[in-house]
């Protein structure tokens, strides 16, 4: 043993250093003989004393040897014996220069299990009305979804018990491996075989989930329909989605809608279109009207001389801003309903009106848009 040189020596410490000058000093030298970082001859020798000086250094009842025995004492607990450097063991070097290197875990700390994950999103459809989505409404629907075992309260064991912690991986929901490489011996870890990375082991399952801890449920869940939601929108229910396992957050709810349409009115926007029709006699002369809106008759002054096919905006009779703004107008277009068939003193009556008014035709002005004219200048029509 007479090769070796002393531990403390080897980390550049004094005999009374504590454990924190210990790890300190060790990482320090760790990093400067590390084969990755030091190309130097000689330099991996280096390293691989520094993991023998730390490894037995860091530990308090094998220090205590050391100090009372020297190398004898290390060799004897076989700290230098088959497994020199210590690569599977809680607190050994390479957990600590995978933590220097790679943020990995304290020495000799269990990881966390993953987070358990969230539950699923549900999609489903509702049909409304044409006027329960212009003033919204209060609609009852049913969802089919994976709910917290209420037996077991979701612990997947009989009686709601606790799931023991995993034999495999003590609970860390992971395992490690030692892999050779051209740069020496690696650490690496996966996910437990026998737990899955939960952590756990469910030994005796419950009965009504058959150790599944979510079983499904249909529910009637009350969905609000915003006033002025049109047709193919999409409304989320946070949280009322599926359960997630073993605790996990709850997923969402995905309210689909589909408008039927109507029979009088048609919708654009915030605006809605009706048609609504006069005789000549009131187009000519004008009337008082009751026209159809959503919130129900309102009496119309029809202006004398209106044309067929006119356009007349009701303020304030659309539909409502889904962000609070002001309501939508209604447009309501006349048309100039010609009789198909007269009694005998309508006829009268029309022929005289004929002869008053004269056989000359007016020609009337084009109606196309301004891009039609613009489209007919370019082109020299």
């Amino acid at each position: 043993m007479a090769d070796k040189r002393d531990y403390y020596d080897v980390l550049g410490v004094q005999r009374n250093a504590t454990e924190q000058d210990i790890k300190r000093a060790y990482r320090t030298k760790a990093r400067k003989y590390h084969p990755d970082v030091n190309k130097d001859a000689g330099a991996e020798d280096e390293f691989k004393e520094v993991n023998e000086a730390h490894e037995v250094l860091s530990n308090a009842d094998r220090r205590a040897a050391y100090d009372r025995y020297g190398h004898a004492a290390a060799n004897g607990q076989g700290g230098m014996g088959g497994d020199p450097f210590g690569f599977g063991g809680a607190g050994s070097p390479f957990t600590d220069i995978f933590e220097s290197f790679f943020g990995g875990a304290q020495a000799g700390s269990a990881r966390r299990p993953s987070a358990p994950p969230r539950g699923g999103d549900i999609q489903i459809s509702i049909d409304l009305e044409f006027g329960e989505a212009v003033f919204g409404a209060a609609k009852d629907v049913e969802v089919d979804r994976l709910e917290t075992c209420d037996v077991c309260n979701g612990t997947r064991m009989k009686g709601g018990a606790t799931p023991p912690t995993c034999g495999t991986c003590g609970g860390a929901g992971e395992v490690r491996r030692v892999q050779q490489t051209i740069l020496g011996q690696f650490m690496t870890s996966g996910p437990c075989p026998a737990c899955h990375g939960e952590g756990v082991t469910v030994t005796d399952p419950c009965d009504a989930c058959r150790g599944r801890g979510r079983s499904r449920k249909y529910r009637t869940i009350s969905v609000t329909i915003p006033a002025g939601i049109d047709d193919n929108a999409t409304l989320r229910l946070t949280g009322q989605g599926e359960d997630g396992p073993s605790g996990g957050s709850a997923g969402n709810l995905y309210v689909k809608t589909h408008v039927k349409p109507h029979k009088f009115f048609e919708r654009h926007g915030k605006a809605i279109h009706s048609q609504v029709g006069i005789n000549v006699a009131q187009a000519a002369l004008g009337d008082e009207i009751e026209i159809d809106t959503l919130d129900g008759e309102v009496v119309f002054r029809v202006p004398t001389g209106t044309q067929s096919g006119q356009q007349f905006r009701l303020r304030g009779k659309g539909v409502p801003d889904l962000r609070g703004g002001e309501r939508g107008d209604q447009l309501v277009t006349v048309q100039v309903v010609v009789p198909k068939k007269l009694s005998d003193t309508q006829r009268n009556l029309f022929e005289q009106l004929a002869q008053s008014l004269g056989k000359e035709v007016t020609q009337q002005p084009n109606n196309r848009g301004f891009f039609d004219r613009v489209k007919d200048a370019f082109l020299g029509s």
